[in-house]
């Protein structure tokens, strides 16, 4: 891949999965990540799932190069513990972790832990919580911070880092409120597209992010498609669990995408919002030949997207073959 692109994939979730098959599962996306060339794999979090941490330790201690993205969601964990964890993997392994900073999107899960910060002030503690984080890691005195909802006392951990182990931050959104964060922490904006046409008016809205999606890219698009259909077929019961869990969502990527989707669940030319649309999970796919694919990723990497997150791959080939397509989205790029 491009050095100017970032590539990571999405770690499958724990739902269902005795700890046996998570693991074995977890350890497989894991290495055909790594064999794919790709930097590293995201790993999400929420109340029903289990620590993301100890998934990223035990997949540095199973694979050679991989970094895990790791979510950092503020209510789960003090500033401290979390520039401890990462320096401690650097310390221990000599690798490096990235986080992605997130606030939590379901209004139950921020209930069950009685949080009662509404949406722009979850943002304006994210953005605190990564502050102190950087100044630990980065500091080789001690740290003091005064803040509306940290405060740290000549806290002298001696956690920093090399610079070569410091961790790329990211943070999810695509609120006002989340661009703000973003700039206030100089991160890495992710986020999910929408199809390439309702980026005419505002061209420069994905520049220098990254985007989450999932590709089913084969040779010829009838047999993508037959793939596709096979892997999320028609679910009036998935599209009812949809509906009833957006209502509870407070992510405006989340709802925007929930609006498009029950508007229109066909296919947009490769672009196929159905699978988030039945609740089986939560990005948009591209769906077509490499060609048709490729095409349809060279129009975002136009827009200036700068990182790539794949949906958790199936199968090995399926990241095979969303290679091809990347490299086809490159070459036209560059032929432009």
């Amino acid at each position: 891949m491009s050095a100017l692109l970032t590539v990571y994939t999405t770690a499958p979730s724990s739902h269902g999965l005795t700890g046996e098959q998570f693991q074995a599962r977890t350890v497989e996306v894991g290495r055909w990540t790594e064999e794919a060339g790709h930097r590293g794999l995201l790993i999400y979090t929420d109340n029903s799932l289990i620590d993301p941490w100890a998934v990223a330790q035990y997949l540095i201690e199973r694979t050679n190069r991989l970094v895990p993205l790791v979510a950092v969601q503020p209510l789960y964990m003090h500033p401290f513990f979390v520039a401890r964890r990462i320096a401690s993997i650097a310390h221990l392994y000599g690798r490096q972790v990235d986080v992605n900073l997130v606030t939590g999107g379901f209004a139950g899960h921020q209930m069950e832990l009685g949080d009662v910060l509404d949406h722009d002030e979850r943002y304006e503690r994210l953005t605190e919580h990564g502050k102190v984080v950087g100044k630990l890691l980065r500091s080789e005195k001690p740290v003091t911070h005064l803040g509306k909802h940290y405060t740290l006392n000549r806290l002298a951990p001696g956690l920093a880092m090399p610079a070569e182990l410091l961790p790329r931050v990211c943070v999810s959104g695509a609120s006002t409120a989340c661009v703000a964060t973003g700039n206030a922490l100089n991160a890495l904006r992710l986020t999910y597209p929408h199809p390439i046409a309702e980026y005419a008016a505002t061209p420069d809205a994905l520049k220098g992010c990254g985007i989450r999606l999932g590709i089913i890219a084969r040779e010829d698009a009838a047999e993508a498609w037959h793939e596709a259909h096979r892997r999320f077929p028609s679910d009036e019961f998935g599209e009812r669990v949809h509906d009833a869990a957006a209502g509870q969502v407070e992510s405006h990527w989340h709802q925007e995408l929930s609006r498009s989707a029950a508007e229109d669940a066909a296919a947009r030319e490769c672009y196929w919002l159905y699978p988030f649309r039945t609740y089986k999970t939560f990005c948009p796919y591209l769906v077509g030949d490499h060609t048709q694919v490729g095409l349809a990723l060279s129009r975002y990497l136009e827009l200036g997207i700068s990182t790539l997150i794949f949906d958790v791959p199936r199968e090995e080939e399926d990241l095979w073959h969303a290679r091809i397509a990347l490299e086809r989205a490159q070459h036209a790029v560059a032929a432009c």
